[in-house]
């Protein structure tokens, strides 16, 4: 298998791509047990706790003093803070593509209530795309890759009832926090359809459920 979500949900966001690649860092470091020590490499989004979980990256830097962070910079100062040594973290740039032997990435701008990246994961066999957290994918392509982890956080129909419906008594903020700042599953269906060929794989990742139901959506893959 060449991924693994350990988690994609507003109580913690963390992916593993071919055991040695983890992709926000927003879980327990329990979670992280049986993985951690393959990990090469660990590549942050934004700062959102859901994300950005400081006792994990904490435990991670203790557990692992020559592991590889990576981040753009709006991360670095937090993962400072961490205790993580400025010489284990890149400092990546928008757009720019790094070459790392067994793989190369690009950060992703994306569009957030915070500054916020995706990444493009490409080996030379395989070729993924990491877009979550982010009201819009406009002006981006990703033509024929393997696997697709693109935000489906919400469905367009559903929230605008769910408005409707809490008008009266105006407890709706998370449907409008939504509307601004994730991307909704008829948006990534789009994207996958300009996008996708035959044999790409493809999740819907962050898809919002009820805070009691939260777990169901922590999923390994």
């Amino acid at each position: 298998m060449n991924y693994k979500i350990i988690s994609s949900c507003s109580s913690g966001n963390a992916t593993i791509i071919r055991d040695i690649i983890l992709i926000d860092c927003g879980v327990t470091f329990k979670r992280l047990e049986k993985y951690y020590k393959k990990l090469k490499i660990v590549f942050l989004t934004h700062i959102h706790s859901d994300h950005f979980k400081k006792e994990t990256i904490k435990r991670l830097a203790e557990e692992r003093p020559t592991l590889r962070f990576a981040c753009c910079e709006w991360l670095l100062n937090p993962l400072l803070e961490c205790g993580v040594e400025r010489k284990n973290i890149d400092v990546l740039k928008i757009g720019t593509r790094y070459d790392y032997k067994l793989f190369k990435v690009v950060p992703i701008k994306l569009y957030h209530d915070v500054p916020q990246c995706g990444y493009r994961v490409l080996f030379d066999d395989y070729k993924v795309i990491y877009m979550t957290d982010t009201k819009t994918v406009e002006g981006i392509t990703a033509k024929d890759y393997d696997l697709y982890l693109i935000e489906g956080n919400y469905d367009e129909d559903e929230i605008e009832e769910r408005i409707k419906e809490k008008q009266q008594d105006c407890k709706y903020v998370y449907e409008f926090r939504a509307k601004e700042s994730h991307l909704s599953k008829q948006q990534a269906s789009e994207f996958l359809l300009n996008n996708m060929s035959e044999s790409s794989e493809y999740v819907f990742m962050h898809q919002h459920v009820e805070r009691k139901k939260d777990n169901a959506n922590n999923t390994e893959s």
